[in-house]
């Protein structure tokens, strides 16, 4: 049976942060046959608005916000300055969502990426409890504007906050609003879930993004990731959203040192973007 989803990509695959250049990707992007592109927003001030609008518009691609959570956006820090801090950035980015008409931001907000310790547990509750507590105020926001979060879970190398499919619907349950919603991201689900099929299914109907990649950050189709289980859960669960590739360029020093990428992982970047489609619209359609 045929899934019924959307493809995209991020503009991460190529360059980082995104600004007013990172739009002259979209043609290209288009012309490989993509319905959306994935934007990161890394610093708001750098996106123009009214410039992108028209690229997406021009190019019939759909947008996907995507956020970015450095050391200084923390809503399990112990200084509430941090938790301040990730409010007005997320603020930024549901602005952008809300102009652009995305319906949801998505990300690992609960904590800064690269937090990852190992903390009594005691510690572990206190910042749960702060992460529940700040994702609720983010979801009040986020229904301001008409807009979802996506919140994401990541490998144990880069956070010990959210790791498995399991601790995602703990969080969104304790959270409990409706904003509260989930994305899935196979690079990580690779290394943290004994079943990709158990986990997709784990999260139900809160999942309204996926991101793939292969299980070493690749082009989808070259590696070990099992893409029978993708499809039996996806199905399972009646995913209609998008479905868009996310990996990264080496040439970008400060972005490949964040996910340890320390060389070229294809011979080309646009190679990856024309391949990966290539391969997903096959398995999608099987």
């Amino acid at each position: 049976m045929a899934l019924n989803v959307k493809f995209a990509v991020s503009t991460w695959l190529w360059t980082s942060p995104f600004n007013k250049e990172t739009v002259n990707l979209f043609p290209k992007i288009k012309s490989y046959g993509y319905d959306a592109v994935e934007i990161p927003v890394e610093d708001p001030a750098l996106i123009d608005l009214d410039l992108v609008k028209k690229a997406l518009a021009d190019n019939g691609l759909n947008p996907v916000i995507c956020g970015a959570f450095g050391t200084s956006r923390d809503l399990t820090h112990d200084d509430p300055a941090f938790h301040q801090t990730c409010f007005n950035y997320l603020d930024s980015c549901f602005e952008i969502a809300s102009e652009l008409g995305a319906g949801f931001v998505a990300g690992p907000m609960y904590s800064a990426v690269g937090k990852a310790r190992l903390v009594s547990p005691e510690q572990k509750k206190i910042e749960w409890n702060r992460a529940v507590t700040n994702l609720r105020k983010v979801c009040h926001r986020a229904g301001e504007f008409g807009l979802e979060i996506a919140i994401e879970t990541l490998n144990r190398f880069e956070t010990d906050l959210i790791n498995t499919a399991d601790e995602l619907m703990q969080l969104i349950t304790d959270i409990n609003e409706p904003q509260a919603k989930a994305i899935l991201d196979g690079f990580h689900m690779n290394i943290e879930e004994p079943s990709i099929e158990h986990a997709i299914k784990t999260v139900g109907d809160k999942l309204i993004h996926v991101q793939v990649s292969e299980n070493y950050r690749g082009t989808p189709g070259t590696g070990q990731t099992n893409w029978a289980a993708w499809k039996r859960g996806l199905e399972a669960v009646n995913y209609q959203g998008i479905v868009s590739i996310e990996s990264f360029t080496p040439e970008v020093k400060e972005l490949a040192g964040a996910v340890c990428i320390w060389k070229p992982l294809v011979p080309s970047q646009d190679g990856f973007a024309k391949e990966g489609l290539e391969f997903l619209r096959k398995w999608a359609a099987e």
